[in-house]
């Protein structure tokens, strides 16, 4: 099985189909048009349909076709950023916020399955946050603690995690978490969505999106159709229409994930999630793959910065040990995928209206380990804001936001990436074409002020955004 990201397999896709929506045919007009339909998207359009409001979804892949169908679909309160750390960015106030939003967004996913009646294995679980043998428990105290002041306070600490095939030593219990199958639940959306006079497009690439005023948007697309629209909402991972602010403040990490064959019932139904960087986390999907009286464990970790490792075969096989090493129940590894997790510097989502921009253009990005959770708060809280109400989470996701306490990590993360391009003032392998022998290649690097001029006229770029 191939293992980039464009043809590797989840267990979502081989058990599951989206529907298939037609291309955008002519000009259209909409209250809100929504670019991109993952998570974010496809929550977002769902909840202001329900308002009323007349909304068009744009992409230029299939509905859920992209970091979505490669999550592992935790729904959670545990994040990966710890609430200790939360209340040192954000201070006491603005970690409960963030633990709030969280929790409801859990039960704005619940109550869509129910009103719904979408049939995507949800369920309610406890998930468990360990430490590994040999390692400081204080992490467990100091998150325990932040999370009571945050308003979790039916997270407790257990001596271990209870019926697992190893002991995981002390542990802390986050009650009333959940999972879903993603694509099962996004199917559900879309018929709502097109219930309530919503309209999908997909194999749509949107080529210029703009704030014509702050009550005006024109989302021109490839095919030379246009959108225009009383906002536009871009729910594409990473914005494709910021040029430079929000791309400075984060930074694409691949994560990697399994499924393993195991035994119906031989691993407790939970969440779980060890404290190592990079971390693992695992769940269980109860059948797959046509295979009765199996479950699919599926595990994940291994993560890096995007573009800078090239070994997706190595942390497979670190993957499957730390599987094997602590499940040998596991009877064969069914499935292969990565996916991209986009981390902003301060922890928390980007969600709100765009930075430099008109107040009629509103993004969703930084998903930060907890895509399914800032997906829904995205649908929740855009909805809210396109409404015209209050929502007391905005201040904490405004991508415009400058976390103080967050400036050493944000200098290091564009240091790091300024330092992947050092090659660019190297000189080449040679002067001229003319030095190239037939048969042969070579690093002909142009001169700076060559380079300078045509990043200026916009023919190519040498530097990403993020570097500049």
């Amino acid at each position: 099985m191939r293992t980039d990201n464009g043809e590797s397999t989840s267990v979502w896709m081989a058990t599951a189909d989206t529907p298939r929506e037609g291309r955008l045919a002519e000009d259209l007009d909409a209250d809100v048009c929504v670019v991109g339909a993952g998570i974010a998207g496809m929550t977002t359009a769902y909840l202001l349909a329900r308002e009323g409001k007349r909304v068009a979804v744009l992409d230029d892949g299939a509905i859920a076709g992209g970091e979505t169908c490669r999550t592992t679909a935790h729904l959670v309160t545990a994040l990966d950023d710890r609430y200790f750390e939360l209340e040192k960015l954000f201070g006491e106030r603005g970690a409960h916020l963030a633990a709030e939003s969280h929790a409801a967004a859990i039960e704005k996913v619940e109550e869509i399955v129910g009103a719904e009646k979408i049939d995507c294995d949800f369920s309610r679980l406890d998930g468990y946050l360990f430490v590994p043998p040999g390692e400081a428990t204080k992490v467990l105290d100091d998150e325990l603690a932040a999370a009571h002041r945050c308003g979790l306070t039916e997270i407790e600490e257990v001596e271990r995690v209870p019926d697992l095939s190893f002991d995981t030593g002390r542990a802390l219990r986050f009650p009333r978490q959940a999972q879903f199958h993603i694509l099962k639940y996004i199917d559900g959306l879309a018929r709502a969505l097109k219930r309530d006079g919503g309209r999908v497009f997909m194999e749509t690439h949107a080529e210029k999106i703009e704030g014509v005023d702050d009550d005006a948007a024109r989302v021109e697309t490839s095919g030379g159709k246009v959108v225009t629209s009383r906002a536009v909402v871009v729910a594409t991972n990473s914005p494709v229409n910021d040029l430079f602010e929000i791309h400075t403040k984060q930074a694409p990490y691949r994560t990697y994930v399994i499924g393993a064959r195991v035994a119906r019932g031989s691993v407790p139904k939970i969440l779980l999630w060890d404290t190592p960087d990079p971390y693992h986390y695992i769940r269980i999907q109860e059948g797959s793959n046509g295979k009765s009286g199996y479950d699919v464990l599926v595990v994940g970790g291994e993560d890096h910065k995007t573009g800078q490792a090239d070994d997706a075969e190595r942390r497979f096989g670190i993957l499957e040990k730390w599987t094997r090493d602590r499940f040998p129940m596991v009877e064969g590894i069914e499935f292969r995928w990565s996916g991209q997790v986009m981390e902003p510097v301060d922890s928390l989502a980007f969600i709100g209206r765009n930075p430099l921009d008109k107040k009629s253009v509103y993004i969703a990005t930084g998903d930060s380990g907890n895509g399914m959770t800032h997906g829904t708060i995205a649908g929740i809280l855009i909805t809210d804001l396109i409404a015209g109400r209050e929502n007391e989470w905005a201040a904490v996701y405004d991508p415009s936001r400058k976390t103080l306490s967050a400036l050493p990590d944000f200098a290091k993360e564009n240091l790091n990436v300024a330092a992947q391009y050092t090659d660019l003032a190297t000189p080449g392998d040679v002067e001229s074409v003319d030095e190239i022998k037939p048969g042969e290649g070579a690093i002909l690097r142009a001169p700076a002020t060559a380079r300078a001029t045509t990043a200026r006229t916009g023919t190519s770029s040498t530097v990403p955004p993020s570097a500049v």
